[in-house]
């Protein structure tokens, strides 16, 4: 009677990495979670230090980075901040055209002497 000799090594290693990968990939993500955390905390703490005309400028005030910094630590500041930021410009863009009168055109042409077929 003959036995069969399977090579045992070589699926022992390819079980063992995918195990390893399994265990490696959370802690990776993990890892990179925490450091882009820590990175947009720091970000804040920047923009923290503007004075408010600079805060203004990028369409912030004081009130919205205080308003980021009281969000619990697992939640990213700057989230909100590019939030406000977006909505006060939309709303400046929204101000703008409904300023202005729908039928009044802004600039005009000067009157031709001349028809439009004669060119």
């Amino acid at each position: 009677m003959t036995t069969a000799q399977y090579p045992v090594l070589p699926l022992a290693a390819g079980t063992l990495a995918r195990a390893f990968a399994a265990i490696l990939v959370p802690v990776v993500f993990s890892a990179k979670a925490i450091t882009r955390a820590m990175r947009n905390r720091h970000n804040a703490t920047v923009l923290a230090g503007l004075d408010s005309r600079m805060l203004a400028d990028i369409g912030l005030t004081r009130s919205d980075v205080h308003d980021a910094f009281s969000a619990p630590l697992w939640e990213d500041p700057t989230t909100l901040l590019s939030e406000r930021a977006i909505e006060r410009r939309m709303n400046r863009a929204v101000t703008r055209v409904t300023r202005t009168a729908p039928n009044v055109t802004l600039f005009r042409k000067p009157a031709a002497s001349r028809s439009a077929q004669a060119c």
